[in-house]
């Protein structure tokens, strides 16, 4: 005789579980687009009133600020993912800075928002702190496999020259041209892409010295 109900606890479980994802997933969009939408402190009551769902239930899912914040920042790196293209290094190298710096530019300004708000409680926050030191290590590689040859050819130079197209290719340079210099996107792309270039040109040029 076969037991019709020997699975239902299983499913039981499962639909818990995928309620529970959904309901997360909507807490961690209610505070992307409050913050997006130029709220950068977004309280908790705020973002369970934006989510639909009561504080208590935020808190249960999210022990603390801290936990959310590490949630936002995966979502914002999936949101960064999204719009990644891989450039191949064999490619000449004009032709991957111009790519490597429209796609900085792209993911650049998918972080901005939150970018500014973490800013603002990244002194007190060590979640926020880690998710900046993550993003910087992201862009680090990435600079590392699209300019691969040219950080080679530098043989002593290459992580300082790494160094170099890190902070040029970050947030904080970012932020200064969009946020204190009042620069529009395609200015700060072009003065990007001219540093970026400078850069590895120089690099390559006292290389061969």
């Amino acid at each position: 005789m076969i037991d019709v109900d020997a699975d239902a606890p299983a499913a039981r479980m499962d639909g818990r579980a995928a309620r529970a994802e959904r309901t997360r997933g909507a807490i961690v969009e209610a505070h992307l687009a409050l913050i997006d939408e130029g709220d950068l402190k977004p309280t908790g009551e705020r973002i369970a009133e934006r989510a639909g769902v009561s504080l208590r239930t935020l808190w249960t899912n999210f022990k603390d600020m801290e936990t959310l914040y590490a949630a936002t920042g995966q979502r914002v790196r999936e949101r960064q993912e999204a719009q990644f293209r891989p450039i191949p290094p064999e490619w000449p190298l004009g032709r991957r800075i111009a790519e490597f710096c429209a796609q900085r530019v792209e993911m650049l300004e998918v972080l901005a928002p939150t970018a500014r708000a973490a800013a603002l409680r990244e002194p007190f926050s060590p979640q926020l702190r880690r998710n900046r030191g993550g993003a910087i290590a992201r862009a680090r590689g990435e600079l590392e496999l699209v300019f691969g040859p040219e950080l080679t050819q530098v043989g002593e130079g290459r992580e300082r020259l790494l160094d170099a197209l890190t902070v040029a290719s970050t947030w904080a340079a970012w932020s200064m041209m969009r946020d204190a210099m009042g620069l529009d996107v395609e200015a700060a792309r072009a003065i990007l892409t001219r540093t970026v270039g400078a850069l590895l040109v120089d690099a390559i040029a006292a290389s061969l010295r």
